[in-house]
């Protein structure tokens, strides 16, 4: 199986808020850029066991930061998509989610699982839009406060 190719993004201001758009695809709106790297690196998935493939893009003031869900035999070390981001985004320096989007194909929006909850609180102000996609695009919309509303923290 050929691993999908992401497009690759160039950065954009809109609104004061830094972006990405793909130079293919001319300028998106903040939601249909994370929509789209969403739905693109969910492609790579690891996901021989369930076969339940998740997509998810971050944005912070730096770019869109992605990651997949990747399954392993002993099942609880397994990696969530949105973990996957969230390191990514670490790993590049930044500290600040400013969007959320969680792409799976699924009857139902696919929301974050509450460790990933938690890790997104760590990361993202209550505010801080988390959108829940699939294949005809946007099905739901909430914020880090309404994903968890009484999250842990140290601060």
């Amino acid at each position: 199986m050929q691993k999908a190719q992401l497009p690759r993004m160039a950065a954009l201001t809109i609104g004061g808020m830094k972006g990405a758009v793909s130079p293919q695809q001319g300028r998106l709106s903040l939601s249909q850029d994370l929509f789209e790297a969403a739905r693109a690196v969910r492609e790579n998935a690891h996901a021989p066991y369930s076969g339940f493939r998740v997509g998810a893009a971050v944005r912070s003031k730096s770019g869109i930061h992605v990651g997949c869900n990747v399954e392993n035999a002993s099942f609880p070390e397994g990696i969530c998509a949105e973990g996957g981001a969230i390191t990514s985004m670490v790993a590049a320096g930044d500290k600040a989610i400013l969007e959320v989007l969680v792409y799976a194909d699924a009857d139902t929006p696919v929301a974050p699982c509450g460790g990933c909850r938690q890790k997104l609180a760590e990361f993202a102000g209550p505010d801080v839009k988390v959108s829940l996609a699939g294949p005809e695009g946007i099905r739901a919309v909430m914020t880090v406060a309404e994903l968890l509303p009484s999250s842990f923290s140290l601060k």
